[in-house]
């Protein structure tokens, strides 16, 4: 396998679940704040003092991908003022109890939420590129679960990567696509934080129009609703109720929601409630895995000291500029050239031009 100009486009051939037709993201959503609040509670956790307590939490953290290993030498090269660059996936399973919100009609854990966050040089903002799911891309060379090596394969959905081949997989896909090298990896588990949002007392979401979803039973009026955890797991993965039913519309809400949580927990007294705050910390770890480097409370400490400078002021999200597949209308495909502007901005650690934020496919 040799790496791939991002620049250079690849023919679209066909296969992938269903599902498409999105809008655009709000772009100054803040999913990053959840990797920060991520990282803030594991450190007001990590100073209890006490063992045991650090001894439960660390080991709650899982390990899932060794960048040296796994990704090899046939990577992007990295340059020395690019900031730092991490994938942060909300990966959801719908295994047991958490499959009734789908009618049990879907089984297995994929990723349906994929950020690719930038911290620019100095640490004083980050911009994270939201990747929909039912993007076709070229999906690298990659390790089989099972043993044995899969081939490169065109026309892959962007979210089927995570399914079959694991994170590995995925970030070889991201920075083949993108010709970013990525430093770390973050994955939270949506059923997880279904706990945390229960630890918290539930989350208060401004919902601008009103979702009836008869698939998961979500029903909601606009205005402000309180969401305990159920219904919070509901919001993030609803698309039949936004829009025209298709996935562009959930990343908005999954941003929303993301900032709404962080909100939440900002009011919470953690350090006058010492119990409420292992009990934050213990979902929180619970649903979080990282790559080998960060598996560790002091690892993910450090990591969080030194991301202290960047203000939640200057941090903005943005949707990979997407058009709907001439083939399949049900699939979008990146936006040339507007999607290689934006990742070569990314790649220089250069302010994104308004201009290159533009995507054809809205979602309706």
């Amino acid at each position: 396998m040799t790496y791939q100009d991002p620049t250079v486009r690849n023919e679209p051939r066909g296969d992938a679940p269903r599902g498409s037709r999105r809008r655009n993201a709000p772009k100054r959503r803040r999913p990053l704040r959840i990797v920060l609040l991520t990282l803030l509670v594991l450190v007001l956790a990590a100073g209890g003092g006490l063992y045991w307590m650090y001894a439960s939490l660390d080991g709650n953290i899982k390990a899932a991908v060794d960048l040296d290993k796994e990704l090899g030498d046939n990577r992007p090269p990295k340059a020395p003022m690019s900031g730092q660059n991490l994938l942060v996936l909300g990966s959801d399973s719908r295994a047991g109890a958490n499959g009734a919100l789908d009618g049990a009609a879907v089984s297995g854990a994929r990723s349906d939420t994929a950020l690719v966050v930038h911290i620019p040089e100095g640490r004083s903002s980050a911009v994270a590129v939201s990747i929909p799911r039912d993007t076709l891309v070229t999906r690298p060379e990659c390790d089989r679960k099972g043993g044995g090596t899969a081939p490169s394969a065109q026309r892959v959905m962007f979210n089927s990567v995570y399914a079959q081949y694991g994170p590995a997989c995925v970030m070889k896909t991201v920075e083949q696509m993108s010709g970013v090298r990525l430093d770390h990896y973050l994955e939270i588990d949506f059923a997880g934080f279904k706990d945390l949002v229960d630890a918290i007392g539930g989350v208060t979401v401004d919902i601008e129009e009103p979702i009836k979803d008869s698939k998961s039973g979500l029903d909601l009026a606009t205005g402000p609703q309180r969401l305990d955890g159920t219904q919070s797991l509901a919001f993030v993965r609803t698309r039949y109720g936004v829009g025209d039913g298709s996935d562009l519309g959930r990343i908005g809400n999954q941003q929303k929601f993301l900032t709404a949580l962080l909100t939440e927990v900002k009011k919470q007294d953690l350090l006058g409630s010492p119990a409420k705050t292992y009990e934050i910390a213990d979902s929180m770890t619970k649903a979080l895995t990282t790559d080998s480097e960060l598996a560790s409370l002091t690892a993910l400490s450090d990591y969080a000291r030194s991301l202290d400078g960047v203000d939640p002021a200057n941090m903005e999200t943005i949707m990979l500029p997407v058009a709907y597949d001439k083939r399949d209308p049900n699939r979008v495909v990146a936006y040339e050239p507007n999607a290689s502007r934006l990742w070569k901005a990314i790649r220089e650690d250069l302010t994104i031009p308004d201009e290159v934020r533009k995507s054809p496919a809205t979602g309706g």
